[in-house]
């Protein structure tokens, strides 16, 4: 059979799984009584918009099999494009026909050019009222241009096309826009190659993904450089260390539609998963028993931020969650290393874990996972990963893109100033401003809450890891602003919090439960402020008129996960429970914790 191996790759959401989704639908894959669900189908991808793993469909049409891998577009999970480059021929390039080309855009077009893959360019919400296709087709090119690609690469072909109304056309006219998707798929049957493949030599395959079975283990995902294999029996697996393991292949997994099947062959060219070696690792070669040759490496990302996740010590701990020991949070972790290649996990002391990934979405996707499965846990601020390079400590730096209205450019580059941030340059267009600024991961970490307020939600910030450069400046990426912290246990009062609103911003509203050593405030100053808000009215027998309004008291902050993450100082925790994100101070009790800063401040 006819085989096509192509992976989608784009900026976030610029629209790769609705055309995905509209793929399927078209190319009828799906029986007309099938309903056809989302690629993104955990709840969170779905909530978020966004892709957190790749996905591996394929579909059929003409009599060809067209394997498609829909990439994650955030810069936290861009390990998996890397990889997912050596298992496909070809990819398309989605692009949004009014934002153009974006910081993941390069970034993901980057890897495919590296890997001498064919391009096709999708220009995606060709639909939009304020669409430019050709200008974005112009950005495309300049971008091919200054990233290097070869002659071949350059006479990429484009589609037109609104993944969102299943429409497509090789025409840059909205107007002339046809309601099918055969366009792109007879682009890629006619400009992708087939796998170029050895069908008679020893085989050899390789695991770019994982994904994890309680009852086979580890299942790898990935490409059959050469040869063919058939279920039950025995291989060779070349270990990342140079030694060999032998097992049996107990199954093998293709994929249709969305679902993934049960196959019992897989030949040179097919993206399969293989189970039957509990502990396979991703760039591990498996081969034909007798003929072991190990294909070259593949590169992980390696992770640049850590948090440590620890048992939850609060007063309030056993309330919602049902999962607390140290043992269920380690069970857990461990669990997830086995699918995610990115993330690192290690013993740190009392109770606690040193977690490492590739940015704060990706570890708070897992802390959002966990806290829906019944788990309790406190995790600290996230901090980045030093290196030490030829004797100098060096931090990780990140490429920012940033597209404002004018009249918010002023204070959003003051911000990036005193976060040590470099301007690299600086565009207008129709009182829009773009500015690339080169940034320490640090200086980010808490900025996006801060941004989304500064630019009124208009503000569109992406940012993409760049490389490990020297330290910037010491206190880049701490809160300016201190908070108010309860001195007593119990319910808030509407009275107490009333008689603190001119103090700060307040996060808790009355009858809510309270603790010692709790955040429930910003303060206006740079200090910490212990305050009671459990304090009640003392009541008397005199009534005066005046003295008994009611209490008006403002909407208190809501904090998201991601938006507590950012906001916490290096001695704060965040309480993370089923039903509750709490913020607290990391020593409960007010005069331990007076002491304590006092002898800092020494």
């Amino acid at each position: 059979m006819n085989i096509r191996n192509i992976a989608i790759i784009a900026h976030v959401d610029h629209g790769k799984t609705t055309l995905v989704d509209q793929l399927l639908k078209m190319s009828g894959t799906f029986r007309e009584n099938e309903e056809v669900s989302s690629m993104d189908s955990n709840a969170i991808e779905q909530e978020r918009g966004i892709t957190i793993l790749a996905k591996t469909t394929a579909i059929n049409y003409k009599g060809c099999r067209i394997n498609i891998l829909d990439t994650p577009g955030h810069a936290d999970f861009g390990g998996e494009v890397e990889r997912i480059m050596n298992m496909v021929d070809g990819v398309l390039l989605v692009v949004d026909a009014y934002e153009g080309t974006m910081p993941q855009t390069r970034f993901v077009l980057k890897k495919a050019l590296e890997a001498k893959v064919t391009p096709i360019v999708v220009v995606n919400k060709i639909d939009k009222p304020a669409a430019r296709p050709t200008q974005v087709v112009d950005e495309v090119l300049d971008l091919f241009i200054e990233l290097g690609a070869d002659i071949d690469q350059l006479e990429f072909p484009v589609v037109y096309a609104s993944a969102l109304a299943g429409t497509s056309s090789m025409d840059p006219d909205p107007a002339k826009q046809e309601p099918t998707m055969d366009y792109i798929l007879d682009t890629i049957l006619e400009t992708i190659p087939e796998p170029d493949v050895n069908l008679d030599g020893g085989f050899q395959f390789q695991p770019a993904l994982l994904d994890y079975n309680d009852f086979v283990g580890r299942i790898g995902i990935g490409r059959v450089k050469r040869g063919s294999i058939k279920v039950n029996e025995m291989a060779s697996c070349v270990r990342l260390d140079g030694s060999i393991k032998q097992f049996r292949i107990q199954k093998m997994f293709g994929y249709l539609g969305l679902k993934r099947i049960e196959v019992t062959e897989a030949k040179a060219g097919d993206i399969v998963a293989i189970a039957g070696l509990p502990d396979i690792e991703v760039g591990e070669t498996v081969c034909t028993v007798g003929m072991e040759e190990a294909l070259p490496l593949l590169r992980i990302d390696e992770p640049t931020l850590q948090m440590t996740f620890g048992v939850n010590t609060s007063p309030f701990c056993g309330r919602d969650g049902k999962l607390l020991t140290a043992r269920k949070i380690e069970e857990r972790l461990n669990k997830e290393t086995e699918r995610d290649v990115s993330l690192k996990v290690r013993p740190n002391d009392n109770e606690s874990f040193i977690v490492s990934g590739r940015g704060e979405l990706h570890l708070s996707i897992l802390i959002e996972n966990m806290r829906r499965e019944g788990y309790e846990l406190q995790v600290s601020k996230p901090e980045v990963i030093k290196k030490e390079i030829d004797g100098v400590t060096c931090e990780p730096f990140e490429d920012v893109q940033i597209e404002v209205p004018e009249e918010y450019v002023g204070s959003v580059i003051e911000a990036l100033g005193n976060r040590e941030a470099i301007m690299e340059n600086m565009h207008n267009h129709d009182n829009q401003v773009r500015l690339n600024y080169t940034v320490p991961s640090r200086g980010l970490i808490g900025f996006t809450t801060e941004f989304m307020t500064m630019t009124k939600g208009y503000g569109m910030l992406s940012h993409t890891y760049k490389e490990y450069r020297p330290m910037a400046g010491t206190k880049v990426g701490e809160r300016s602003l201190g908070v108010m912290v309860s001195m007593e246990n119990g319910k808030a009062t509407a009275y107490a919090l009333g008689q603190l609103e001119d103090r700060g911003v307040m996060f808790i509203e009355p009858g809510d439960e309270v603790y010692e050593g709790m955040i429930v405030g910003e303060h206006t100053h740079d200090n910490d402020l212990a305050v009671n808000v459990v304090k009640g009215k003392k009541l008397t027998n005199t009534r005066a008129s005046g003295s008994d309004h009611t209490v008006v008291l403002k909407r208190p902050r809501k904090m998201s996960l991601e938006t507590c993450l950012d906001y916490i100082n290096a001695d704060e925790l965040v309480e993370v429970t089923p039903n509750h994100f709490r913020l607290r101070k990391k020593i409960l009790n007010t005069e331990e914790r007076k002491k304590f800063d006092a002898k800092k401040a020494k």
